[in-house]
């Protein structure tokens, strides 16, 4: 039994009587004495009260106040959470010879309050065989909601490929084992969908239901070589391949194998993956919905790829290189290159290279000069700059697609406002004069229909567009942990932007990462 308290009326006074624990229940709390005595609107001294709690001696009375109260009956407080889902009662002695409460009683007083779900009656019928004072008893407990899952999709394949090439005992880079095809035959399982679970209602102690937040189906995009079932719950391989998923669509490729793309083959554009044994001659292009391998050289060509692109000697002289997934070459010079996922190479001289995750410059020689390397997570590399002081600029923070897609909803925005403009004064002249009683031919009324409905077209788009512009913003706005590490030198000459901020290499840094910290960019020991 918990310890618990009685106030005892005497010829002196108002007194308490504190009863200690039994069996290794919990000594009294004082707050509870002092909520009682509140809420009988009972004058006490608080050094008084707290001195009858932790120095009382067995069973004695300690005279609190020398005015002599009425009679307290036994009392019942209840509290109830703010959820409305459990209703506690503490129960209190009456003082000495005063009433009793009934169990009808507090079942009224429940019934009072509007508590019409689960009533703990047991709970309450308990107190009353035993009673227990000065004790949190749950009377009344609601049915909690039980909250329901968003559909999802299940992928059977690796969807978050990144090269990771294996650098040897000697420095140099193994770029051709780099686990990023996804190699699957006919028949295998490529997808499961997870249905939706809507949850279950709740119901507060007062009887009101509670509903479960509202939840997201989905369903699973499958694109060529693949076999959605009837129930449309998994999607399987309709042929050996490369699978890839893009945009969240699901794609087996298979391969298109040449010697060289030049003269002899002409541009290549092709739905699934290319590989070239030889080289990419300058002018030419390759365009393939799936991963890209290039045996040889790329040299001032273009290679646009829908998933990864692998150059297994590199590219220069002006080469274009986009891949929608990751890009892994063993140098690049004098090139533009861009991925959504991460670059991988040996070097970087002279060139812009951009990555939605990280760029990573390994290998005996690992070095960024010159150009602009620019990457969302993070940028890793032996050297930075040049002793010669190449004007090189290392930028993470932010996800370089994002600001691209921002600028693109810019222009987007401004021509359709202007477009909504220049069709506006003609809509409302036309109405003005409708409502004057102006007559117009078929055809006038035809045209400016169309301007009606150009004008609803327009204004939806900007809508679309200004909440997506929205979203990117709040999405470039989010702090990054982003890093810049240095594994051998930072030469003087080399800016390193993160988000925002800005630092210029001064003088040689070594071994060294470049992070954010007390709002400036900083050094910290890798």
């Amino acid at each position: 039994m918990d310890g618990y308290f009685q106030l005892v009326i005497t010829e002196n006074g108002t007194g308490i009587r504190i009863f200690d624990p039994t069996d290794g229940g919990v000594p009294l709390d004082v707050n509870l004495v002092r909520d009682y005595l509140d809420d009988k609107k009972i004058q006490y001294d608080v050094v008084k009260i707290n001195e009858a709690v932790s120095n009382h001696q067995g069973d004695e009375v300690i005279i609190f106040a020398q005015e002599k109260i009425l009679p307290e009956r036994e009392y019942c407080k209840f509290e109830s959470s703010k959820d409305r889902m459990i209703v506690t009662a503490v129960f209190y002695p009456p003082t000495e010879g005063a009433e009793l409460l009934t169990e009808k009683e507090v079942l009224d007083s429940i019934a009072y309050r509007k508590i019409v779900y689960g009533v703990k009656q047991e709970n309450i019928h308990a107190f009353f065989e035993k009673r227990q004072y000065c004790k949190e008893i749950v009377v009344a407990e609601g049915k909690h909601v039980k909250q329901g899952s968003n559909a999802k999709v299940e992928y059977h394949f690796n969807v978050n490929l990144r090269p990771k090439p294996t650098v040897r005992e000697d420095g140099s880079v193994d770029y051709f084992n780099l686990n990023l095809i996804n190699n699957v035959k006919e028949g295998d399982l490529l997808a499961t969908l997870h249905k939706e679970f809507p949850g279950e209602n709740g119901i507060n102690v007062l009887g009101e239901n509670i509903k479960p937040a509202a939840v997201k189906s989905t369903y699973i995009k499958f694109g060529k070589n693949t076999i959605l079932s009837e129930d449309k719950m998994t999607l399987t391989a309709a042929k050996s391949g490369h699978v890839t998923l893009k945009e969240g669509k699901i794609t087996v490729s298979d391969v298109l194998t040449v010697a060289n793309v030049d003269v002899s083959s002409g541009n290549i554009d092709y739905e699934g993956s290319v590989e070239v044994k030889g080289t990419v001659a300058s002018g030419f292009s390759v365009k393939a919905g799936g991963n890209v391998i290039v045996k040889g050289i790329v040299e001032g060509a273009t290679i646009d790829s829908g998933a990864d692109v692998i150059l297994e000697c590199g590219v220069k002289a002006g080469g274009n290189i986009t891949a929608a997934g990751n890009i892994v070459t063993k140098f690049v010079e004098n090139a533009n290159i861009s991925a959504k996922g991460g670059i991988t190479s040996e070097c970087i001289l002279h060139s812009t290279a951009t990555s939605g995750t990280e760029i990573n410059v390994l290998g005996r020689r690992g070095f960024i000069a010159g150009g602009k390397v620019i990457a969302a997570d993070r940028v890793k590399a032996k050297i930075l700059g040049s002793e010669m002081g190449a004007n090189t600029i290392v930028e993470v923070g932010s996800d370089p697609q994002v600001k691209l897609r921002l600028k693109e909803l810019q222009k987007n925005m401004a021509a359709a406002q202007k477009n909504i403009e220049s069709i506006k004064p003609t809509i409302e002249g036309f109405s003005k004069m409708l409502k004057a009683g102006a007559k117009f031919t078929p055809d006038q009324v035809a045209n400016v229909q169309k301007l009606i409905g150009l004008n609803k077209t327009l204004t939806t788009q900007i809508q679309e567009n200004s909440e997506e512009y929205a979203m990117l913003m709040e999405k470039l706005a989010e702090q990054k942990e982003a890093e810049v590490i240095v594994e051998g030198t930072a030469y003087p000459g080399t800016t390193v932007n993160i988000g925002e901020l800005s630092m210029i290499v001064k003088k040689p840094v070594q071994y060294s990462r470049f992070v954010v910290k007390e709002g400036d960019v900083r050094l910290a020991p890798i």
